[in-house]
C-alpha cells in the first residue's frame, strides 16, 4: 500500500506542477527504500537506528498528509541502544496512517514510544483514530496483514518470550504494544 500510495501522491505532485514536494518525495522514498532494502527483516537494529528509519518513512507520509498528521516520540535513553527487529514498527504505523489518519477529515495524531521494563524492551505505536471497533473485520481480530507478519517475525526470533497486545487509546484509538526480551548492543572495545 505505502509505495503505491506514495507513487500515486509523487504523481498527482507532478501534475500539478509542484516539482518541488515531488521530488522532496521522491528523495525520501529513495532513501527509505535504499534502507529497507540494505537491511534483513530478520536483522537487529538498534531503537535508535529504527526510529531514524521510521522517521524516513513518515518524512514521507507528513508530504502526503501536511498538517493533518501529527508525530510524537518518546524513547527513553536506556531503550536508545537495546536491539529490536529491523524495520518492526513501520507497519504498525502505515496501519495508524490507513485506519486512523486518512480517514479523519482533519487527521489525527501517532505517538510512538520505547521504554526499559526490567529485563524487557516495550515498544508501542498508538494513534487516536476510531479504534477497533471502526476497523475492518480482519484488524479488529488482530489478522491485518501489518500485523499478522509482526506477530510471525517475533515469533520466529524469540518464540514465547515476546508479545503483542492490541488495546484502546483514551478517549479512542488504538495502542499496539510489544514486549521483547532485552538485548543492548554491545559496543567494541
Amino acid at each position: 500500500h505505502f509505495l503505491f500510495n506514495t507513487l500515486n501522491a509523487i504523481s498527482t505532485l507532478v501534475l500539478d506542477q509542484k516539482t518541488g514536494p515531488a521530488n522532496t518525495m521522491l528523495t525520501r522514498l529513495s532513501r527509505f527504500l535504499r534502507y529497507s532494502l540494505d537491511n534483513d527483516p530478520m536483522q537487529k537494529v538498534t531503537v535508535a537506528t529504527e526510529v531514524e528509519a521510521l522517521k524516513l518513512y513518515l518524512d514521507i507520509e507528513k508530504v502526503r498528509f501536511e498538517e493533518r498528521l501529527q508525530l510524537y516520540f518518546d524513547i527513553d535513553p536506556t531503550a536508545r541502544s537495546a536491539l529490536m527487529p529491523s524495520l518492526l514498527l513501520q507497519p504498525l504505523v502505515e496501519n495508524s496512517i490507513k485506519y486512523a489518519i486518512s480517514v479523519a477529515i482533519g487527521g489525527g495524531s501517532i505517538s510512538v514510544s520505547a521504554l526499559v521494563a526490567g529485563d524487557q524492551l516495550v515498544l508501542s505505536v498508538a494513534d487516536d483514530g476510531p479504534g477497533l471497533d471502526h476497523r475492518p473485520d480482519k484488524a479488529r481480530k488482530g489478522g491485518g496483514v501489518g500485523l499478522v507478519n509482526c506477530r510471525e517475525r517475533l515469533r520466529e526470533i524469540y518464540g514465547n518470550r515476546q508479545s503483542v497486545r492490541l488495546g484502546a487509546t483514551r478517549p479512542h484509538g488504538l495502542t499496539v504494544t510489544i514486549r521483547i526480551p532485552l538485548e543492548l548492543e554491545s559496543k567494541p572495545i
